[in-house]
């Protein structure tokens, strides 16, 4: 589930503790095994407490914490029966109890999250990359850490790995089984090239090993997501990144060793497919086969090479026996026939992505964030596209909007709302059907607020929540810049 990390520069003022509000127990279940290429929603691998329901984490990585501006935090809600529920909840900071180092101004603790079961006992652990860490007199070093989950849910921690001197560990966090064995592996961002992390993990944090996978482009990552996109049982990795004028996508495909090189996914005619800054993988058309969805934030009036790129797109490219099949990509923004809105200029339509299936047709839907639409006058409201899944790919027949002058959606638009800056599809109460949570990182001049959103049909049943239901005070904190996927 792809969610890109909003820009965290703001200032907070943040009280907390780090507390664990009532969370039932269960008996750990059996680790899963290697990734498949089917429309299975996010369960086991963000179930913290092993309950069997979606637990969802997300963040705000510019918190101030006991008066540390910019540590950062990390905050839970659990899932149960009948969904998400507010009451079980946590707020974790490197001040916990039980988590490694310290707070300290400007780590970000929270930069990016992503989660998986690293220790194989069933239940499932959250990966926390803190960019800006400082490791000793090694300043913009950058590390992760994972917070352990079990029957009381996640507590206590380990250090997985630091960087060195501006390698800026953390920035980006991908998470999957890339080597075929059956235990989950991390690829993290260290300067230039992906740190792969092998699974499985002793509670001590140390990997089974650890390589640097190499890039053939390596101006900037933006983002990078992990899925089976051939079949083979090993997990591939797509990140896009670029320079000031252009985007690549890239592949490093899985093996018995590991993720191979990144390449560059280009067809002979490059005007195909370029890249942008946002990559979500997911089975779309509901074959045997993972499929990609790049977004590109926006482009420029007269893009003649990508018409598309104006007021941002999405580009589909299934998966196949071969792997990405780009010759047969689409592309797709808000003035395709049926989608909701109209393509305008920095609208950032493709910001923030996620893949699941939510109605159980076995196709998965394509969640779209659109977090600088102007409604009306309100310039920066934000909204969220729901595009359906087909054997055709994503379409916008039969799509939904989402923003908060939606029947059924708490909240009033207002201006840098930022609604739609991050998302991921979760089953938090384990009907098959997946929710969307959503964020508006600029809700309430910047303290941010999350949504969750049962139906993708209407808004009904919705709820929104904020720093006052997770015990914290903060201004200026955009909660939900980062969504665990």
């Amino acid at each position: 589930m792809a969610s890109r990390a909003l820009g965290t520069g703001v200032v907070l003022a943040l009280t907390m503790a780090s507390t664990l509000v009532a969370l039932p127990t269960a008996q750990a279940t059996a680790p899963s095994g290697p990734a498949q290429a089917t429309t299975a929603l996010p369960g086991k691998k963000s179930d913290f407490n092993g309950d069997g329901y979606a637990d969802l984490a997300f963040t705000a990585p510019g918190a101030t914490v006991d008066g540390l501006a910019g540590a950062g935090y990390v905050g839970v809600v659990y899932g149960s029966a009948t969904g998400l529920k507010t009451a079980t909840k946590q707020v974790l900071t490197q001040n916990s109890a039980g988590i490694p180092d310290a707070a300290e101004a400007s780590d970000a603790f929270g930069t990016n999250i992503v989660s998986a079961d690293l220790d194989q006992d069933g239940y499932a652990d959250l990966v926390v990359g803190t960019w800006r860490e400082s490791v000793g007199t090694v300043s913009g070093a950058g590390s992760l850490t994972v917070v352990w989950g079990g029957a009381g849910g996640l507590s206590g921690g380990a250090t997985l790995l630091t960087g060195e001197t501006n390698n800026y560990v953390g920035s980006q966090l991908v998470v999957g089984d890339f080597n075929g064995d059956g235990s989950q592996d991390i690829g993290t961002t260290r300067a230039s090239v992906v740190q792969f992390l092998k699974g499985p993990f002793t509670r001590q944090g140390s990997a089974a090993g650890i390589t640097a996978v190499s890039a053939d482009y390596h101006h900037g990552w933006f983002d990078m997501a992990a899925g089976d996109l051939n079949g083979d049982g090993f997990d591939e990795i797509v990140g896009v990144s670029g320079g000031e004028d252009y985007r690549v996508a890239t592949i490093a495909t899985g093996g018995p060793t590991g993720p191979g090189p990144f390449v560059d996914m280009r067809h002979s005619d490059v005007r195909r497919f370029e890249g942008g800054e946002t990559v979500a993988i997911g089975n779309v058309n509901g074959d045997a086969y993972a499929d990609i969805v790049v977004g590109r934030d926006d482009g420029l009036d007269g893009d003649e090479d990508f018409p598309f790129s104006f007021g941002g797109m999405i580009t589909y490219v299934p998966g196949g026996a071969t792997g990405p099949q780009v010759g047969k990509s689409k592309m797709m923004n808000q003035d395709s026939t049926g989608v909701p809105g109209a393509a305008e200029y920095l609208d950032g339509f493709g910001s923030s992505l996620s893949i699941a299936d939510t109605n159980g047709d076995g196709f998965g839907e394509v969640a779209v964030g659109v977090p600088n639409e102007a409604l009306e006058t309100t310039k920066g409201a934000g909204g969220i596209v729901i595009l359906p899944g087909t054997a055709a790919g994503p379409t916008g027949t039969g799509s939904t909007g989402f923003n908060q002058t939606t029947a059924g959606i708490t909240g009033t638009a207002e201006a840098g709302d930022l609604f739609g800056g991050a998302a991921a599809f979760i089953d938090g109460n384990k009907d098959g059907r997946a929710e969307l949570a959503v964020s508006a990182p600029g809700e309430n001049a910047g303290e941010g607020s999350m949504w969750v959103i049962p139906s993708m049909k209407t808004g009904t049943g919705s709820f929104t929540f904020g720093h006052a239901t997770l015990g914290t005070v903060a201004v200026k904190a955009a909660l939900g810049a980062s969504i665990n996927r």
